[in-house]
């Protein structure tokens, strides 16, 4: 049977974990990462603050308090963003170094009498999920369901606010109360996070688990569902390994949990992991090369009005392209019979003249598109074409040719050279 204690702190570590990624991952969004990072160092004079003024015993209390200074640290930040000419990463700097700087002033000035240390003050730094209480639990629950709730309710506002805020308010989306409840949302999400990781590392808890999700889905919605479910997990091996050995803290735990969860995905993430856009680059290049060099055996068929074999050595000294790199490209080539290789060098296939032959054509339709539709000079135009030469789709090939009509010639006079009957 489960320990009610581990059961008490799993479920506390879960609501503080998955509501509270949920908010952060539209601060990431809106690129106000460190702004989560600075409220929540702003939150220890609040906490130490009320725990001096008011009932230090009573966490609604501490929580209240630390709204409060998140909230005055929040809008210092866009105070001196807006009247001043510090840009945003200073006003950042300065508000986090000087609240928390005043809260360690304080919260050392109050574990002088013991009582700081009877209320647990010092968790707020680095968390202490393993002395959440029933009555903690209760007051997680209601917040997490605020969060959860308020998110729901806002989703569009929030969405267009992140993305696209001057078309909010030009659609008469009340722009600065969404950005009000968002702020408190925000000051929320950090004020519950800080009790399961703390202070220092409260950054992590609301950003990480966006930065994760990102790397897996371009929807707003599967992505606030991943945040959630990694953060979720995080937590989960937090607590049980904390749980499992001695003297582990849960909240350290939970972060590096993230950490793990976060490199996973910005590595191996089907569509946006690195690997699979190195393979992408990767396979973009190696597709550049042969073209290339079917652009290039086309266009001497093309001067000469024959067949042309080249050799090796002779597409090194034209291409300037390594030989190594070459010779995988000619593999690659003849394995797909585009070229063939003849005793006086490689020599274009029937498919391989007809692929040289797109490439060229394309490479020439864009410089005439250029000239023609965008008045640049003639003599300015090669090396975009040679982008673009590899990018144009038959859709858009269609497009241009039809909006030219037809053309016949590029700008310096060379025949488009259209697919034979």
């Amino acid at each position: 049977m489960l320990d009610p204690i581990f059961i008490k702190v799993l479920l506390g570590t879960l609501l503080l974990a998955a509501s509270s990624s949920v908010v952060g991952a539209f601060s990431f969004l809106k690129g106000e990462s460190l702004v989560g990072d600075a409220i929540a160092h702003a939150l220890l004079p609040g906490v130490v603050l009320a725990f001096i003024l008011g009932d230090g015993r009573n966490p609604l209390f501490l929580i209240f308090g630390a709204l409060a200074a998140g909230l005055i640290a929040h809008y210092g930040i866009s105070f001196l963003e807006q009247r001043t000419k510090l840009k945003g990463d200073t006003a950042i700097s300065l508000v986090l170094s000087t609240f928390f700087g005043f809260g360690i002033m304080l919260l050392s000035a109050v574990q002088r009498t013991g009582l700081g240390q009877q209320a647990g003050l010092e968790r707020f730094l680095l968390g202490k999920a393993a002395a959440i209480t029933l009555s903690d639990l209760y007051v997680f629950v209601a917040l997490a369901f605020v969060l959860l709730v308020s998110v729901a309710v806002f989703f569009k506002g929030f969405q267009l606010m992140t993305f696209n805020e001057d078309f909010a308010a030009a659609i008469g989306l009340p722009v600065q109360a969404i950005r009000f409840v968002f702020t408190i949302l925000t000051v929320l999400a950090v004020t519950v996070g800080i009790q399961s990781v703390g202070i220092v590392l409260m950054a992590a808890l609301l950003i990480t688990p966006a930065a994760a999700a990102r790397s897996w889905s371009s929807s707003l919605r599967l992505m606030l569902v991943l945040s959630a479910v990694f953060a979720a997990t995080a937590a989960l091996i937090g607590t049980v390994v904390s749980a499992s050995l001695p003297k582990m803290p849960t909240g350290p735990w939970i972060v590096l949990a993230l950490g793990g969860i976060a490199f996973i995905s910005l590595l191996f993430a089907p569509e946006k992991g690195w690997i699979a856009r190195r393979k992408r680059a990767k396979g973009n290049q190696l597709k550049t090369q042969r073209e290339n060099l079917l652009k290039l055996l086309y266009g001497a068929e093309e001067r000469e009005g024959e067949t042309v074999a080249m050799t090796s050595d002779m597409i090194v000294a034209m291409r300037r392209q390594h030989l190594d790199g070459l010779r995988k490209t000619l593999r690659a080539l003849k394995k797909e019979y585009l070229l063939v290789e003849r005793p006086d060098g490689f020599a274009l296939t029937d498919k391989g003249r007809s692929e040289g032959r797109r490439v060229v054509r394309l490479h020439r339709l864009w410089e005439l598109y250029l000239t023609e539709r965008l008045g640049m000079a003639a003599d300015h135009i090669h090396p975009q074409a040679e982008t673009m030469e590899h990018i144009i789709t038959p859709e858009i090939e269609a497009l241009i040719v039809k909006e030219l009509g037809n053309p016949e010639v590029d700008p310096h006079q060379s025949p488009i050279p259209y697919e034979e009957d």
